[in-house]
């Protein structure tokens, strides 16, 4: 699989991707200093190829550079950063 190019829209606060069946996005809200992460989708014929992963470590890399917690509100979310132990200080408490 080629490298997946995740872009930053911050005027659509979203990260995306241009894959195989269209765009896949992982979708966010700001208030205050809190991302939350709402919404990761994949179109079907890129599903299985690491898309969504990399659209989430996008969005965490850029929160972490902004200084910003994280509210996963998407499931995908919740669960990537449960696998991924080096995330949980972003986490809002």
């Amino acid at each position: 699989m080629n490298e997946i190019e995740v872009r930053h829209e911050p005027a659509a606060a979203r990260f995306a991707a241009e894959v195989e069946g269209g765009t896949a996005e992982c979708a966010y809200r700001l208030r205050g200093g809190v991302m939350d992460i709402v919404h990761t989708e994949v179109p079907h014929a890129a599903e299985g190829r690491g898309v969504a992963a990399a659209l989430v470590r996008a969005a965490l890399v850029y929160a972490r550079a902004q200084g910003l917690r994280v509210r996963p509100v998407c499931s995908y979310v919740q669960v990537y950063m449960r696998r991924h132990p080096d995330t949980q200080d972003l986490l809002e408490r």
